[in-house]
């Protein structure tokens, strides 16, 4: 059975990119079709997080060539339980996408969106099982074909220049990785991450050092973490509200994925490699919130808040401990969810009022009751406020922190308490502008191109709904917070104990290719 469902989250989406592409004059049986995909990939994803969690991690050779000559996917804990949320992510933005689409009646656009969506959520879950590091650069090059185009789907001036940036980032990031595997395979001989990792322990350390910064450096640019961030809140921004939601929800993640699978796996224990984490944590914390801070745009606010919070994940990595780990999983599931839904709902204010500016909205509490509430519930877990989902990751990697007691640990554990208490202010403020106060007289945004409805107080029924739907998602997290954390926590440990994910690729029992 594994050797079926396996490859089915990679092969489902993009099968129905092509039949998407083929319908595009049939916008119902296109919308159909990417529906159906997804919630077809979910619950595959759910069968995959059930079998690793019982079973071990699940692992399929593609084309019968043994590792590691061939290609492996493999399913553990962590990498299946990141599939099953992104996939449910990736379902909740397309049904805002398409009430938003059918609402603004966009033929073009819509048939444009829907291939390279489902091109997107295949190099996403492409990342998450792949076991080899070479088809890990070809799952990043998939996300990045198809959000090159969603980036840039309206085709207004700003969205061009913003996608300019982030597509001649990405290139160099993307070749700089190439580089990176390269390197591996000319000191290792091999590119399958199993392999490697017994052999890449026999290398000089700092050749291992030269070797595990590079590819820090690669996915630190896709996490966009401190230094590499600039690039997130001048590219976001622009996008249409649906890929700005799922790229701020998922893609930086795939690159906090990146993070800690290679370095538990490829470089294990490197004491200078924690230490450099837990200060870019502590940087990435602090910068990314600071610039929160000081913006007027609310698009951009949460974008710099997209930054500050990766640093939580890379606290919860550098202390390199199973409660750390344990934190920075369930941290990262929390802010998968969050994330989205605050675009979401940054989203259905810019319909609404024609801009996404602070200053030029307010009194929504009196007008959209609704909307004030699904902005609520998702900014207060973001922010830490006890006891939503935010929180009890926060103080999972606290006590983490805490238990380590060294200098740079107790500091990340600061910066980490500091941050919470700056994105409750971030929060705080755009609640007191938007929402409180007069009812702000609409003046739409010149350029803005994804309000049609500007001034109404329609807002389609089916984008609310998909809105709803994620905020009920956040909730979840943290009804069950507890079962969720304890999954993490085995997560962890297996992270730990690289050795089961070796054996389960290398060393394959008996049948279980069939199994």
């Amino acid at each position: 059975m594994i050797r079926v469902l396996l490859p089915l989250p990679i092969v489902l989406p993009l099968l129905g990119a092509g039949l998407a592409v083929a319908l595009g004059r049939h916008q119902r049986l296109q919308r159909l079709l990417s529906v159906l995909t997804l919630t077809v990939c979910a619950v595959v994803a759910a069968r995959l997080l059930h079998l690793a969690d019982t079973a071990g991690p699940a692992v399929v050779q593609l084309g019968g060539w043994a590792a590691p000559a061939g290609i492996s996917l493999v399913a553990d804990r962590l990498s299946s339980l990141l599939l099953l949320v992104s996939a449910l992510v990736l379902l909740a933005v397309l049904l805002y996408a398409i009430g938003q689409g059918a609402a603004d009646g966009r033929r073009t656009t819509v048939a444009v969106f829907h291939p390279c969506y489902l091109v997107l959520a295949a190099g996403i879950a492409m990342a998450f099982l792949t076991g080899d590091l070479f088809n890990l650069f070809v799952a990043f090059e998939v996300m990045l074909v198809a959000s090159y185009v969603l980036i840039t789907l309206d085709g207004g001036q700003e969205q061009v220049r913003a996608g300019m940036t982030y597509v001649v980032v990405s290139l160099l990031a993307s070749a700089l990785f190439v580089t990176a595997v390269g390197l591996v395979y000319a000191a290792t001989g091999t590119v399958n991450m199993a392999d490697a990792a017994g052999r890449l322990a026999e290398l000089p350390d700092g050749v291992r050092l030269m070797l595990g910064l590079m590819l820090l450096v690669v996915f630190g640019v896709k996490a966009a973490i401190f230094p590499l961030f600039s690039w997130l809140p001048d590219s976001y921004p622009t996008a249409p509200s649906p890929v700005t939601a799922v790229f701020a929800g998922l893609l930086t993640k795939v690159g906090v994925y990146a993070i800690i699978r290679t370095q538990t796996l490829l470089f294990p224990g490197d004491s200078v490699t924690a230490s450099i984490l837990l200060v870019l944590a502590v940087l990435t914390m602090v910068v990314g919130i600071l610039g929160a801070l000081v913006q007027d745009d609310l698009k951009r606010l949460l974008s710099f808040t997209i930054v500050g919070h990766i640093g939580y994940m890379l606290l919860g990595l550098g202390l390199y401990s199973v409660a750390g780990l344990a934190g920075a999983i369930l941290y990262t599931v929390h802010h998968i969810v969050v994330q989205t839904t605050l675009f979401l709902v940054a989203g259905l204010i810019e319909r609404r009022e024609g801009t996404s500016s602070l200053a030029r909205t307010g009194g929504l509490q009196h007008v959209a009751p609704v909307l004030t509430v699904l902005y609520l519930l998702p900014a207060l877990s973001l922010a830490g406020i006890p006891p939503f989902s935010g929180f009890l990751a926060k103080l999972g990697l606290i006590q983490a922190g805490t238990a380590d007691g060294g200098a740079l640990a107790l500091l990340a554990v600061a910066a980490a308490i500091v941050t919470s208490l700056l994105t409750l202010y971030a929060m705080a403020r755009v609640w007191s502008t938007v929402f409180w106060g007069r009812v702000a007289p609409v003046v739409p945004d010149a350029d803005l191109t994804d309000a049609l409805e500007v001034g109404t107080a329609r807002t389609p029924r089916l984008m609310l709904g998909a809105t709803a739907f994620a905020v009920a998602g956040g909730l979840s997290i943290t009804v069950v917070a507890g079962p969720l954390y304890a999954l993490s926590g085995r997560a962890a440990a297996d992270l730990m104990e690289p050795a089961t994910y070796v054996r389960a690729v290398l060393v394959p029992a008996p049948g279980a290719l069939s199994r």
